[in-house]
């Protein structure tokens, strides 16, 4: 089998999707970073397909080496390890569909294939308390039985509004059942004396975990996070190889590691981080905002850690993504199950990919 083309769509919904096709009909679908689908896609088209095509699909180790070693001057902190995890989820559904298993069973068999979903509600930032509060509602009523709320601060807003953010978690914590957990993502939007002290008034409000409470870059800020709180505090959506998760793990000790499956170089680099995560003792709890392709890859890894048992990070449906695909894999009662199809698990609707190509 070889490798025919590689593809790239950037898609009206802000995905950058990524086919590759095969000789004997047989082909893999992926999906990018969203961040700048335009650069993402041309990066696919211009940097990675010459390097795989005429290659066997098969071959997914050697050719993720060659993807990554030949491009790595172009930058391996964002739009080269994206682009790489485009190409490399839909490797991993090639060899899937080849072999009529899904992907999880080719990484060495599943501990669990449904997950429990928590609700990833964003934008928390510029909202009031109690905007927060009903889209909590909301989704408690949706049927999610975990819920997470963002403030999407970032690191050059540095302590903006802590009160108001705890009394957020407050109204909402106080509205929730005990049995569902509350975190929250800070977004690196705290200094480390800030970040204590909010995390020592969350415990207080039984937090589940605390994201991202520093900046992304303060390893040792993170450190010094986790070293005073006994919450689960969790670092790594901004890590893209398992070279960066393992100083992030030895200088930042973060509780819970979170890898992003379409920013870290795919299911090849994130199956690496997850046993690297284990070898350390670290509970896997990847971050995850593409509801469609990028949660199913990303299930199929962690489907396969026993210690990847917290619920998932999910923003919700969304249907204009789920037409994409002839048979959607869809939200039950907060939770998902993988499906035992070969690959990721989903076929392209043709007609509606034509109508969903942005100009």
């Amino acid at each position: 089998m070889k490798i025919t083309d590689v593809k790239a769509y950037p898609l009206k919904t802000r995905t950058a999707l990524v086919r590759v096709f095969t000789d004997e009909g047989i082909e893999g679908i992926g999906e990018c970073s969203p961040m700048n689908i335009s650069v993402m896609c041309h990066f696919v088209e211009n940097a990675l397909k010459p390097i795989i095509v005429g290659k066997n699909p098969l071959d997914i180790e050697q050719l993720w080496n060659d993807m990554f070693l030949r491009t790595y001057k172009l930058g391996v902190m964002g739009t080269q390890p994206s682009c790489i995890s485009g190409v490399d989820i839909a490797l991993w559904d090639i060899r899937g569909k080849a072999t009529g298993m899904p992907v999880y069973q080719l990484l060495g068999g599943a501990a669990r294939t449904k997950f429990r979903m928590y609700k990833s509600i964003g934008g928390g930032g510029p909202l009031a308390a109690e905007e927060m509060l009903e889209k909590v509602q909301q989704a408690h009523e949706e049927g999610y039985t975990a819920i997470k709320i963002r403030m999407d601060w970032g690191p050059y807003n540095q302590d903006a509004n802590p009160e108001k953010d705890l009394r957020m978690f407050q109204l909402c914590r106080e509205f929730l059942p005990d049995s569902t957990p509350l975190s929250f993502d800070a977004n690196n939007g705290y200094s480390v004396s800030t970040a204590i002290r909010q995390g020592r008034l969350f415990e207080q409000m039984n937090i589940y975990h605390f994201e991202e409470p520093v900046a992304q870059y303060d390893y040792e800020g993170i450190r010094k996070v986790a070293d005073a709180l006994d919450v689960p505090g969790s670092a790594g959506e901004h890590e893209y190889t398992r070279w960066q998760i393992k100083d992030l793990i030895l200088q930042g000790q973060p509780d819970l590691v979170q890898p992003d499956v379409v920013k870290c170089s795919g299911t090849t680099e994130m199956k690496r981080i997850v046993t690297l995560a284990e070898t350390f003792n670290k509970s896997t709890l990847p971050h995850q905002t593409q509801p469609t392709l990028g949660t199913l890859a990303s299930l199929h890894v962690c489907a396969t850690s026993p210690q990847s048992n917290r619920p998932h990070e999910f923003s919700g449906e969304r249907p204009e993504l789920n037409e994409l695909f002839e048979e959607p894999v869809l939200l039950e009662k907060g939770h998902m199950q993988l499906p035992d199809r070969p690959g990721i698990g989903l076929t392209l609707n043709e007609k509606k990919l034509k109508s969903m190509i942005a100009e």
